[in-house]
């Protein structure tokens, strides 16, 4: 029986490469007749507004996102960016490829294993399509719970999925939103992803200062399942 009884990952940064903008974001804005630069700027700044799920829907989301930029485009042109940002966002994630071995490793030991990410409207629609999806026994989005990392109910809304307790997982993530300290507030054990590429992850919220164990690559979880493999 392993020390963990399951695995619970972050979503982008730590499943996926390093994310950035890309191209595409720059094709929904002009959709909207919008800024780029506006575009984002109220994208940064209201970051949690939207992974919360507090704006409503994709399409009111983005809706508000143009209204704080001081646009109003018709809803033909706002449907079709809601379309263009989803693949905008799907266009950046690139799954690492340790992603899928690393989950049917875990699930081959009787690991279980789960997804907690911060997130908005587009992961959950996309993810069912990429190949770690049937490897995740659990996934908790916060668009759909309505609450952002580190609240623990996100952390406490996979468990409840798995049937077990926060003792019970250990955590991985990159560190945005302050997800390590959430994890372990809630009872689990934390590590930090650092790989190399993180470097230019856009990320936020960040811990800096975690003193927590860090791995250098996903692969390192499969070594964390002895029970002295990490530190309390």
């Amino acid at each position: 029986m392993p020390f963990f009884q399951a695995v619970l990952f972050d979503f982008f940064g730590t499943l996926t490469r390093s994310v950035r903008r890309g191209a595409g974001h720059r094709s929904t804005a002009e959709l909207l007749g919008c800024p780029v630069d506006a575009f984002i700027e109220v994208l940064d700044g209201s970051y949690y507004q939207r992974a919360s799920g507090r704006l409503g829907d994709a399409e009111a989301t983005l809706r508000w996102v143009c209204a704080q930029a001081g646009v109003h485009p018709p809803e033909g042109a706002l449907r079709a960016a809601v379309a263009a940002r989803h693949r905008a966002i799907r266009a950046d994630t690139r799954l690492r490829d340790e992603a899928v071995p690393v989950l049917t490793a875990l699930r081959r030991r009787g690991v279980r294993t789960g997804l907690v990410s911060d997130c908005t409207h587009e992961l959950p629609a996309f993810l069912p399509r990429l190949a770690v999806a049937p490897l995740l026994d659990a996934r908790v989005f916060s668009v759909l719970l309505g609450r952002c990392k580190p609240d623990p109910a996100l952390y406490l809304a996979a468990c409840r999925q798995l049937g077990l307790t926060p003792a019970d997982c250990l955590y991985v993530g990159d560190g945005g939103s302050q997800e390590l300290t959430g994890a372990r507030r809630a009872g689990m054990t934390a590590v930090r992803l650092a790989a190399p590429d993180l470097a230019e992850h856009m990320v936020f919220n960040a811990e800096p200062a975690w003193d927590g164990p860090v791995l250098r690559s996903l692969s390192e979880v499969l070594g964390l399942l002895d029970p002295i493999a990490v530190p309390a």
